[in-house]
């Protein structure tokens, strides 16, 4: 992690020498061909260029499959990812180039159920291109009427001879405009409960949902894109009897809501890296402004509610940054992990994004107000982080759905705890 606070060389008990070794490479001087690409707002050349000459997405696919090698530290089966590296990856793209880190975050979410649940076929076909740039992917499961209310999804996939047919809306879906595939969550089973809502994915009422592998250029798939405050390729979908083979699904009848959080769940604690690019950019360019900026015959940081403003935000992208790495590290090692079978760190990995996303939303927040009227001026840098850090509080998972995880795990281990009257008093071994 570059930047002005804790890095992964701060934190050995968190990382190892590989991410010591990823890390010196995504220096700002080394990612500034990136950054200077990604200004053009030339999205389709930014995202090639992760793959080659970059090879950011090697770090997406596990090292069984032909991804980064993962130096021992993990399981070599062909599910696992190193989450810690992620997490690298993406605060230094955080950091130089927004539009980057975006379109790398949804290049994993294209991928990852491929790796997941796709066959050797499906493998084959698609990940080596992954890999390279040639080929960019979709995660498509947010609808006009199912975002955080997955339950509630209606894109259809019925049975059709040897093959299935889709019908349904899709919105919101980020790398529309570039994606050559498209990961889509349709329903296959009982329709949606009226009004949708948490409690049928415990049961009673919920959808089957199952993943499709999709060509974006295949027939009966129509998108465009949607306009944003910021450079960003996203867009909606639309299927119209859409036909595909019953070789394009995506692991199990009915596994597709398993799939789709496991795939969230992989990637939700590296949004929080991302926020924390961003809020170290600020933070950056914050010092130099003030540092630079005279008033009242002195420098503004020799102000002390400037001086504030600065600890404030200092302190809170560590315990920003302390957190996503906790939760990376458990993931990536934690002793229920086993071959395949990642460790469940769901209340970890909703505490580092939601602290996170909120953190940084505050701290860039304060660089605006630091730079006064020249904050708020379109281009300057604090401004376009402005708008940039938004959407992180809402995509991958609201912050308010973050809230409900962390209450759900805590009491679930709170209940789990033997009472009071039965654990060894003060002082027993």
């Amino acid at each position: 992690m570059s930047g002005l606070a804790l890095s992964s060389a701060e934190l050995p008990v968190f990382f190892e020498e590989r991410h010591a070794a990823l890390a010196a490479r995504l220096t700002p001087e080394a990612l500034a061909p990136l950054a200077r690409l990604a200004k053009t707002h030339d999205a389709a050349a930014v995202a090639r260029s992760m793959g080659e000459p970059l090879g950011l997405y090697a770090h997406l696919v596990p090292e069984a499959l032909g991804g980064a090698p993962s130096g021992g530290g993990l399981p070599a089966d062909a599910t696992t990812i190193d989450v810690r590296s992620l997490v690298l990856i993406r605060e230094a793209l955080g950091q130089v180039a927004p539009l980057a880190d975006a379109i790398f975050a949804v290049q994993g979410l294209g991928s990852y159920p491929i790796v997941l649940a796709g066959s050797d076929a499906q493998r084959r076909a698609i990940l080596p291109d992954v890999l390279s740039g040639r080929r960019i992917g979709a995660f498509a499961l947010t609808e006009p009427e199912a975002g955080s209310d997955v339950a509630s999804l209606r894109t259809e996939a019925r049975r059709e001879g040897d093959g299935w047919v889709l019908d349904g809306e899709k919105v919101l879906i980020s790398n529309v405009p570039l994606a050559h595939h498209l990961v889509v969550f349709a329903r296959t089973g009982a329709p949606p409960r009226d009004g949708g809502g948490a409690a049928g994915e415990r049961g009673g009422g919920r959808a089957a949902i199952t993943a499709f592998l999709v060509d974006s250029g295949a027939q009966g798939v129509a998108s465009e894109p949607l306009p944003m405050s910021v450079p960003h390729p996203i867009g909606r979908l639309r299927f119209e009897g859409c036909r595909v083979p019953d070789s394009a699904r995506l692991g199990e009848v009915g596994g597709g809501f398993k799939l789709a959080m496991q795939t969230l769940d992989a990637f939700r604690i590296s949004v929080g890296a991302a926020a924390n690019g961003m809020a170290a950019r600020a933070l950056r360019e914050a010092i130099a402004h003030v540092t630079r900026r005279r008033q009242f015959g002195a420098p503004l940081s020799e102000q002390q509610m400037v001086r504030a403003y600065l600890a404030e935000m200092a302190t809170e992208l560590d315990a920003a940054r302390l957190l996503v790495a906790r939760a990376a590290h458990k993931r990536d090692t934690a002793p229920e992990r086993t071959a395949g079978a990642a460790a469940r760190v769901s209340t970890e990995a909703a505490m580092a994004k939601m602290f996170a996303t909120e953190a940084a939303q505050r701290i860039i927040d304060r660089a605006v107000q630091l730079h006064g009227g020249m904050g708020v001026i379109e281009g300057t840098e604090v401004e376009r982080l402005y708008r940039e850090i938004r959407p992180l509080r809402i995509y991958e998972g609201t912050t308010e759905i973050q809230k409900l995880i962390i209450a759900k795990g805590i009491l679930e281990r709170a209940a789990a705890e033997p009472p009071a009257d039965e654990r060894a008093p003060d002082g027993a071994r």
